[in-house]
């Protein structure tokens, strides 16, 4: 993950700096820069085409409309959740696969909803207008009054719409985001797991895979597949080595623009502690997973998560202890920082943003760890517990003006809430027991036997006594129920549930947390790193691309191998015929079910898993990576090893982005898996 001085610092300072370099918003995409460097940039209507099927899925993923009738392409490990929700201890969907028979055979997806992107509106100066003069203490709470004006006024109550403002370059623009909504999502189509995760964590994070990550999904309106005039036609031909390639999908997160001292926060303190206390729940996972069949089915969508998770965490970790990649984020800093210094203008106007952001340090080191238990990781992943939540602060909330209340509770969002209590997702105990147990004892252990938050959650019980009263008594497992306590709210607020009276013995000083740190750091930081994005602006022009915030990007590059310090020449391409060489027979390298024995079926010379110098992050799983028609040519589901530290910049020379070909996926579809329909569809 070694990054140049001089790489990190131009990274630092311009998205734009190197090729294929950038998670470029639809109305700021670089097209000069694009022809420049392969003979082609997307128009206009291009770019238009693409936004309007590209889809994103609001449980963190990225997919998009192939198909008139609705039909989307994301990655397996995005419908995960939804084919474990649809899953028994008779009938597993998320370990055998599903493929429905016909349109009416198709199995909905408790609480998934997916959003299309229709529009973007400049509201930068209504929303920067509302917080000037303002004291930092009150800059969060009214900023976010203003955004909730914003995005009621554009969408209302209409649940077809949603309307999301948009923070871009840490403070520099606000955007109002207009989507088109989906809420009844069905499963069409996934694989077996073991297909879709063939190498298992070994694999995870590198190259040559040979992963069947994918997975078909169908939206409707109105009880009725969803009508697209254009979506997008997936290639049959696929990719060659060195063609230009594009991907679109809703990059989740990044940290390239944050400044050094807030850097030095997240090597010395945040990332150790978050590896820290995955690696340990991921040890809980695997501990109970071994208990049984029941258990290891309850528990494996969140143990695949956590896995993934502590990669990330210590990628990210690596990339900022390696002592080039830190100097050349500190020399791209230090380049923002002399050109203010030499502009007395500039001094005038924003003060020295930088110094404002270190003067925090001292106290976020002392508010952080209690946001993170009692708020930010609140339950370590509880459904219960997170419902409950729900219920209870919508209960307050509600009874309150709008402009008073927390903005997750803002009019508009209020009809997101109902729906989601009211999904049928199911509750698994076992799960549910660890998690709360787990967070229980954490939070005891970060914050110490004396707090009084942690006197109050546990009172004079143990940490197994209480998750083990919630995971087999708390009538919240009902949507039944949930609904009826959210249409009630007064019934909450004396409600016996065992879940709910947690929750309420610690929401005071969860609240309370809560305000503190976005008083005390949020508010303040988020006020100099407005004018810190005006100073990149006035230095750098507009030229520069904002950090991901899950919403719609465009990246660009080349279907590219490349040499690894370690392994030597890394080809572009993998091929079927690979996957049964490197199948062992033992996990988790032993092929699915339905692909053992079956090596005379599909074609051995069809490229299965590619890699292209993309700049992706976490999010844009089921991404599609686009040809210069437009036409999809791949399915994004990875990066490599050493695009683990791209939360914090890009290395032209190692980062990659892993996708499923194109190829492949219909040959999969039609000579493994039998889906002559489906496959018709997508070829119509």
């Amino acid at each position: 993950m070694r990054l140049t001085a001089v790489v990190a610092a131009c990274a630092f300072l311009s998205a734009a700096a190197h090729a294929d370099e950038g998670m470029w918003t639809f109305d700021n995409f670089p097209s000069a820069k694009v022809k420049e460097a392969y003979g082609f940039a997307p128009d206009k209507a291009w770019l238009d085409r693409v936004q309007r099927a590209s889809v994103r899925l609001e449980n963190g993923c990225s997919g998009s409309v192939i198909s008139k009738s609705g039909l989307v392409l994301t990655n397996h490990h995005c419908v995960a959740d939804c084919a474990q929700s649809l899953s028994s201890a008779r009938a597993d969907l998320l370990a055998d696969g599903f493929l429905a028979a016909s349109r009416k055979e198709e199995k909905g997806c408790p609480g998934l909803e997916v959003s299309i992107l229709q529009s973007i509106t400049d509201v930068t100066e209504r929303v920067q207008g509302a917080t000037a003069g303002v004291a930092p203490a009150q800059v969060s709470s009214m900023r976010s009054a203003e955004m909730g004006r914003i995005e009621q006024e554009a969408c209302g109550d209409d649940r077809k719409l949603h309307c999301e403002v948009v923070t871009l370059y840490r403070g520099g623009q606000y955007k109002l985001y207009r989507y088109d909504r989906y809420d009844d999502v069905r499963l069409a189509f996934a694989p077996e797991l073991q297909a879709a995760f063939f190498g298992g964590d070994p694999d995870n994070f590198n190259f040559p895979r040979y992963a069947v990550d994918m997975a078909l999904l169908r939206i409707y309106r109105d009880g009725k597949p969803a009508a697209f005039k254009a979506p997008l036609k997936l290639d049959p031909k696929g990719a060659s080595d060195g063609d230009p390639v594009f991907v679109s999908g809703h990059p989740g997160s990044t940290n390239r623009l944050l400044t050094v001292s807030q850097l030095e926060f997240q090597r010395d303190h945040y990332l150790p502690w978050r590896v820290e206390y995955l690696a340990q729940i991921r040890g809980a996972l695997l501990a109970t997973a071994a208990i049984g069949e029941e258990e290891e089915r309850q528990v494996r969508e969140a143990l695949f998560g956590v896995e993934n998770s502590v990669k990330v965490f210590k990628g990210q970790r690596g990339a900022l202890v390696e002592p080039a990649f830190f100097a050349g984020l500190e020399s791209g800093e230090q380049k923002l920082r002399d050109a203010l210094a030499a502009d007395a203008g500039l001094r005038e106007k924003y003060g020295d943003p930088f110094k404002d952001i270190e003067a925090l340090a001292p106290v976020r080191s002392e508010l952080w760890m209690p946001y993170q238990m009692l708020e930010l990781r609140m339950g370590a992943g509880s459904q219960l517990l997170a419902d409950a939540r729900t219920l209870v602060r919508g209960a307050t909330e509600r009874a309150k003006p709008a402009s008073d209340r927390l903005p997750e509770y803002a009019d508009g969002r209020l009809a997101g809430h109902l729906k989601a209590l009211s999904a049928e997702t199911p509750i698994h105990p076992v799960l549910e027991r660890l998690e709360l147990e787990f967070w229980l004892l954490k939070t005891r252990e970060y914050l110490g036997p004396d707090n009084s938050a942690v006197k109050a959650l546990f009172g004079g019980r143990s940490a197994s006594d209480i998750a083990r009263d919630i995971a087999e008594n708390s009538s919240l497992s009902d949507p039944a129920v949930r609904k009826r306590l959210w249409e009630h709210p007064e019934q909450v607020l004396t409600s016996n549930d065992p879940a709910i009276v947690l929750f309420r013995l610690f929401d005071e000083a969860a609240r309370a947390t809560r305000k503190s740190y976005e008083e005390r750091v949020a508010g303040p930081e988020s006020q100099a790193s407005e004018r810190i994005a005006a100073v990149r602006f006035a230095v750098l022009g507009s030229g520069v691309y904002p950090d991901a915030t899950f919403t719609l990007r465009l990246s660009y590059g080349q279907v590219k191998g490349w040499d690894d310090p370690a392994f030597g020449k890394i080809p572009a391409f993998t091929y079927v015929s690979g996957l049964w060489k490197r199948a062992t027979g033992a996990f988790p390298f032993n092929l699915a079910p339905h692909w053992q024995g079956a090596e005379t079926k599909i074609d051995g010379a069809i490229p299965m898993n590619f890699v292209s110098t993309n700049d992706i992050i976490g999010g844009n799983s089921g991404s599609p990576v686009l040809n210069r028609k437009g036409d999809v040519i791949g399915l994004a589901f990875d990066g490599n090893i050493h695009s683990l530290g791209g939360a914090f910049g890009y290395d032209p020379v190692l980062n990659r982005t892993v996708s499923v070909a194109s190829p492949f996926i219909v040959a999969a579809l039609d000579k493994i898996y039998g889906a002559k329909a489906l496959v018709k569809e997508i070829e119509d």
